[in-house]
């Protein structure tokens, strides 16, 4: 896995290279070339057109962080829903940015304490307001995984990290790890937050 950070900034390197000593600062064009799949591209709002090299980055299956001078609520829920699995400060100290890698690689998502409090809270609110019928459809997905996988993703679902889920379920992480890249695959989601808000209508009556 190779860090990539997209930037315009030179004077951001050194910063960058404290946090991953290996990671490049490039341009657009050199990442688009060279990404490779479960490489993490740190990509600045100062590019021109950051919105739309998030889904073609994501699309190559590189996990992309996008980096802001000025964090929003707005703009981390467009890079959220483009495909972003993170989203944090340009000028973050850099054992927040090995915090943020940590989380990302291990299929999580990082946002702000706050933003992360009002995206689950409106979540949940408006999953208790849907119909029964609904709850029906969301069922159904379960029928599209493995037993083992359902295992796997109503715990997520519930909460759970992987560590959390190897340990309940008597696996090894790599192996939740791997059941995981199946779960997203065949319900269509990108990541775990996507996952737990698909299956949230759910968790709790197979708890």
């Amino acid at each position: 896995m190779k860090h990539w950070f997209v930037t315009k900034d030179g004077n951001l390197k050194a910063r960058w290279e404290s946090a991953f000593p290996e990671s490049a600062a490039t341009t657009p064009n050199t990442v688009l070339d060279q990404v490779q799949s479960g490489d993490v591209v740190w990509l600045t709002t100062m590019i021109e057109n950051w919105d739309g090299l998030i889904p073609t980055l994501t699309a190559r299956k590189a996990i992309v962080v996008l980096l802001s001078y000025a964090p929003n609520d707005r703009e981390a829920l467009k890079a959220l829903d483009l495909g972003a699995r993170g989203y944090v400060h340009t000028l973050a100290a850099p054992d927040v940015l090995n915090q943020v890698a940590l989380v990302v690689a291990n299929q999580g998502v990082w946002v702000g304490q706050e933003l992360l409090a009002k995206v689950m809270g409106g979540t949940f609110m408006a999953l208790k307001n849907r119909q029964s019928g609904e709850s029906q459809q969301h069922s159904e997905y379960l029928s599209l995984l493995t037993e083992r996988e359902r295992g796997v993703a109503l715990a997520v679902a519930r909460g759970a990290t992987n560590k959390e889920v190897a340990r309940q379920l008597d696996i090894t992480e790599r192996t939740v790890k791997a059941h995981l890249s199946a779960i997203f695959k065949k319900l269509s989601v990108r990541d775990r937050l996507q996952l737990i808000l698909k299956l949230a209508p759910v968790a709790e009556r197979f708890s």
